[in-house]
């Protein structure tokens, strides 16, 4: 050899005509063969499945977790969501809090998972765009079951891309506002994606609202990026000493004040670990799981939902599946806060 070859990623992988159609069911990982669906709903898998559908909400699922700094597991989650026991047949769900039966007022389908392979980061985060694209060029809300927070930089691209040229603002719920810059030179891992949204202009930063922040991450230098940018953040500090519903009500407002519809973000790491063990970045402190269900209800029945996603629920972490149970109480919220406005 007269000349040492160089280290070029973009020869790491293999890239195909059309990564979206890459891989049949048959070749996917076992994390991503989703046979049973989220509360048995009828598959809507392809364009003619979806088209034929006309769903009001389409559940996604996102099996990735090679952006995590820590514990790994959140690509069993989408898996484990779906699974997580219920006591109620799939067509006759009735929801105490908001007497309400959401599969009367709304047509929800799952839609499968985005065709994510392990060890293909960048690949998997345009699957997972072209999947959520999909589902909301025909009109459903995509529901995005993570996954670790990665996801949600595809996923919200990809609602407000749809949305054009109504804008889209964002709730987040989450122990850390996941703003960094990188992460040891990975600008796409779960601490960047709020940060990629707004510099590449999909959410305006007065119009990111983050609810349930705390303990020693991110730096004083990233809050100080986030304030420039218009970010508005209510701390747990804030939500011990005024409540969660009237923190919850503040977000609402700055939220759509200048955006038409609303994609939630709800990293299940929000909620206190005694509540919701089952994640990859635990912090102490956190909101009980009754004010995360509340707050979803809230949210949902007062903005008009383009989409949401909920994330890094890590099964290998989990005990007696109590975090799978939240994350899945968590969608059926919102579900079922969607069909109360429509009844």
């Amino acid at each position: 050899m007269s000349d040492r070859p160089d280290f070029r990623l973009e020869h790491s992988e293999l890239r195909g005509d059309d990564e979206f159609a890459e891989f049949t069911n048959v070749d996917l990982p076992y994390y991503s063969d989703w046979r049973g669906s989220f509360e048995k709903l009828a598959w809507a898998t392809d364009d003619e499945a979806l088209a034929r559908a006309r769903a009001d909400v389409a559940i996604v699922g996102a099996p990735f977790d090679e952006g995590v700094s820590s514990r790994p597991g959140a690509r069993f989650g989408p898996r484990a969501i779906r699974m997580a026991p219920t006591t109620w047949a799939s067509d006759s769900a009735w929801s105490i809090q908001l007497d309400t039966e959401p599969y009367t007022h709304l047509t929800v389908v799952d839609a499968g998972d985005a065709p994510v392979v392990p060890t293909r980061p960048e690949r998997a985060l345009r699957v997972i765009h072209q999947k959520v694209s999909q589902v909301a060029s025909h009109g459903a809300i995509p529901i995005v079951l993570g996954g670790d927070h990665s996801i949600t930089y595809p996923s919200a691209a990809a609602v407000s891309r749809n949305a054009w040229p109504s804008s889209v603002g964002v709730l987040h719920f989450d122990a850390h506002a996941d703003t960094g810059a990188d992460q040891w030179g990975n600008l796409y891992a779960h601490g960047q994606p709020m940060r990629r949204l707004i510099e590449e202009g999909w959410v305006a930063g007065p119009n990111f609202v983050q609810i349930g922040l705390r303990g020693y991450w991110p730096d004083r230098e990233t809050f100080a990026w986030m304030r420039e940018r218009g970010f508005r953040w209510h701390t747990m500090v804030e939500i011990e000493d005024r409540g969660a519903e009237a923190v919850v009500g503040d977000a609402i407002a700055e939220a759509l004040d200048g955006a038409d519809r609303i994609y939630l973000s709800v990293d299940i790491d929000v909620v206190d670990p005694g509540m919701a063990p089952g994640t990859g970045t635990p912090e102490s402190g956190g909101l009980l799981a009754r004010e995360l269900l509340r707050a979803v209800r809230q949210i949902v029945g007062a903005v008009e939902l383009a989409g949401m996603d909920v994330v890094e629920v890590s099964p290998p972490f989990d005990t007696s599946e109590v975090t799978a149970i939240l994350a899945h109480r968590v969608v059926m919220e919102a579900i079922t806060a969607l069909a109360a406005k429509r009844a």
